[in-house]
C-alpha cells in the first residue's frame, strides 16, 4: 500500500491520527489496551488518566526527531498540569510516577532515567 502524505508527515500515528480523542497516539496503541494495562497497575483509568496519556503522546510526538529527554518532559508535565497542582497532583493520579507509569499506560517508551527509582517514579 502507498503512504499517503499524512503518513510521511507523521510517521508512527498510523490509524490513531484520525482519532479525536487521542491524535498523537503511537500507531499500535489502543485506549482499551491502556485501560487493560492500568487495571494491571491498579489504576481504574479515569478523565485525569486520560489527560496525561494525551499529554504525553502530544509531548513525544513533536519531539520525535530530537528525542525526549526525561527532564525536559518532566518540567514540561508540571507546568501543563500547574494550575490543578503540577507534579504533586501528577503523583497523585500516577503514583507510580508520571514519566514511568505514564509513559506505559501511554504506549510509549519512557525516556532514559524514568525508570530510576529516585526520579520520575516512586519507590
Amino acid at each position: 500500500m502507498a503512504e499517503s502524505m499524512d503518513d510521511i508527515m507523521h510517521p508512527g500515528l498510523g490509524s490513531n491520527r484520525n482519532n479525536p480523542d487521542f491524535p498523537h497516539a503511537p500507531a499500535d496503541w489502543t485506549q482499551a489496551a491502556a485501560a487493560g494495562k492500568g487495571s494491571e497497575e491498579g489504576l481504574e483509568l479515569g478523565d485525569d488518566h486520560w489527560e496525561v496519556v494525551r499529554a504525553l503522546q502530544e509531548y513525544f510526538s513533536s519531539h520525535e526527531h530530537g528525542g525526549v529527554n526525561v527532564r525536559e518532559l518532566h518540567d514540561a508535565l508540571d507546568e501543563k498540569f500547574h494550575a490543578k497542582g503540577g507534579i504533586k497532583y501528577l503523583y497523585q493520579v500516577l503514583p507510580g510516577g508520571p514519566v514511568a507509569q505514564g509513559c506505559r499506560i501511554a504506549g510509549l517508551e519512557p525516556p532514559a532515567g524514568a525508570t530510576d527509582k529516585g526520579f520520575g517514579s516512586v519507590i
